[in-house]
């Protein structure tokens, strides 16, 4: 089963009184440990697309599953729930706290969901991403790669069946990029999808599908290009 299932997806949001469609017809399914790149121009979708997989936003019609499960169907404590148990989030910016120790930043999201020896899992996905000997100190004591390891420890603490990336080289050096390509490829072998938004081909490369979005539609859905 898809660990994310689209079909037939559109979305539209009301300008002016008007719908203006920012999904058409968008069929996609993501299997466990596959490794998926979204690209295409600015506002071609790919934005919409991540909110839609990651229940942020749900669609005007069609139908969003993840791990077999429809998310218009979910009250606001099913989203929670579903967000907090399947999906991780990682985004360009980092988006760590400051105040925080990195091994607090890694360990906030499963205290929020109650989860036992939530230090110990903390720790345990920073040696995942090599940052475990950093664990005592603060975000700005860190370089841009550096954070943005602590901000996949973070994403993936909690154990999720589905990663959502956008841009996460965007804000890195090629260098730094393409260690973090390595790590999400890497995590991805391991068993969990990952769906990534990017207007990267050296970034593309390195996933197993490649979704060309144009205007909102699909417009091909093909193996990386060789390196």
């Amino acid at each position: 089963m898809p660990i994310l299932s689209l079909q037939r997806v559109r979305k539209d949001y009301i300008t002016d009184g008007d719908p203006v469609p920012a999904l058409r017809e968008v069929s996609l399914d993501v299997a466990p440990g596959e490794f998926v790149a979204l690209m295409g121009p600015s506002g071609c979708g790919k934005s919409t697309l991540l909110n839609l997989a990651g229940a942020m936003d749900f669609p005007t019609s069609g139908a969003v599953l993840i791990d077999g499960v429809d998310t218009s169907a979910l009250n606001d404590a099913g989203l929670t729930r579903l967000r907090r148990e399947k999906i991780g989030f990682i985004f360009q910016s980092f988006q760590l706290l400051p105040a925080l120790s990195v091994a607090e930043n890694v360990e906030l999201p499963l205290m929020l969901a109650g989860r036992p020896e939530a230090r110990q899992t903390a720790l345990d996905r920073l040696r995942q991403v090599e940052m475990e000997a950093f664990a005592a100190r603060l975000p700005y004591q860190l370089s841009g790669g550096q954070m943005q390891r602590v901000a996949i420890a973070r994403a993936l603490a909690p154990a999720p069946k589905l990663l959502l990336a956008d841009e996460p080289t965007g804000n890195l050096d090629s260098s730094t990029g393409e260690t973090i390509l390595q790590l999400l490829r890497r995590i991805a072998r391991q068993g969990t999808a990952i769906v990534m938004a990017t207007h990267s081909a050296e970034a593309a490369n390195i996933t197993d599908t490649v979704v060309r979005l144009r205007d909102g539609r699909v417009e091909a859905i093909a193996a990386p290009c060789p390196a």
